[in-house]
């Protein structure tokens, strides 16, 4: 059996382990990225859930933004959850009045807006029916965000209570949701199988 695709997960703050673990669970290789030079070699990178302004913060810190364009550029895949998927927002609405703007990797055509379901305290579990799954996904919402745009080459995979929680454009998946915090692997096993080689005749 031949080595599962090579899959970065940003790991400078979040739950980069969880994803690490259920990359793992499905046969990937999976390197934790910090530097530009973690991105060589890998298929595709996720950018997990955390805080969105700490994770801004040490991307510009660890000269990170212009390597991940470029990495995407190149053909590698990209999928942010939660605080990840604003990070991959063109538009940020709602950033903290301290900082007044949130940077952002400015890739995915949405307008994304923070804490769309409210803050810590309002987090809850629900089962959402994400397009392209044939039953429904167990979703972790923790301070999550929304994509309250979505620019014309974006396709909205999931709704909650009429908001937009999951898009793909092109190579970029984003989920305003936690499925790494689940059991349940699907999502995960979409992303790995998108970047598996195919199989030498």
């Amino acid at each position: 059996m031949s080595a599962g695709p090579r899959i970065g997960v940003l790991a400078l703050q979040g739950a980069y382990r969880e994803h690490r673990q259920r990359l793992e669970a499905l046969g990937a290789q999976v390197t934790e990225v910090r530097l530009p030079g973690d991105l060589a070699g890998l298929r595709g990178l996720i950018l997990p859930g955390g805080e969105s302004t700490t994770m801004a913060r040490l991307m510009t810190e660890y000269r990170l933004w212009g390597p991940v364009r470029d990495f995407h550029a190149a053909g590698g895949h990209l999928w942010g959850t939660c605080a990840g998927a604003i990070l991959l927002a063109r538009e940020v609405q709602g950033a903290p009045p301290q900082f007044g703007h949130q940077d952002s990797l400015a890739l995915l055509d949405v307008t994304v807006q923070r804490n769309a379901f409210g803050r810590q305290i309002d987090s809850f579990t629900t089962e959402v029916r994400v397009s392209g799954l044939d039953a429904p996904l167990p979703a972790v919402f923790i301070r999550a965000p929304a994509f309250a745009r979505t620019g014309e080459g974006v396709e909205r995979l999931c709704s909650y209570e009429g908001q937009t929680v999951a898009v793909r454009q092109g190579t970029i998946l984003a989920t305003a949701f936690h499925p790494e915090l689940t059991g349940d692997l699907r999502l995960h096993e979409l992303f790995v199988n998108e970047l598996r080689e195919p199989v030498a005749s």
